[in-house]
């Protein structure tokens, strides 16, 4: 007999979960799908979605958390401040949720440098 997991522990524990969360939720798709072609500082994702500057750090690192998002580069700013260039690791995402388990097809994105 298969034991069931609460609610809790699969947010916890469960990849597929935490993915299925994180594409569920409209701000880290946007973030997600606009630097699949061309990397974006935060402060550009903010200012390009009108996501709060504080949202798009949280987004980020939850994304980075489940390998959806990587800094593919730094960039140093013209009074020596340096800058994370963020990248999507996906250019594509398919969630088909039958039973007894959702499946995630994630397509690497060939765009990363």
């Amino acid at each position: 007999m298969r034991r069931r997991h609460s609610l809790s522990q699969l947010k916890k524990y469960d990849v597929n979960q935490k993915v299925i969360e994180a594409l569920a939720d409209a701000q880290s798709r946007v973030i997600l799908f606009s630097i699949i072609k061309q990397g974006k500082t935060a402060m550009e994702l903010s200012e390009t979605h009108r996501i709060p500057l504080s949202s798009v750090y949280k987004k980020i690192s939850d994304l980075e958390d489940i390998a959806l998002v990587k800094v593919d580069k730094w960039r140093l700013s013209d009074n020596g401040k340096k800058f994370k260039i963020y990248k999507s690791r996906i250019s594509k995402a398919e969630v088909s949720i039958k039973k007894p388990e959702p499946t995630i097809i994630l397509t690497p994105n060939d765009q990363n440098s």
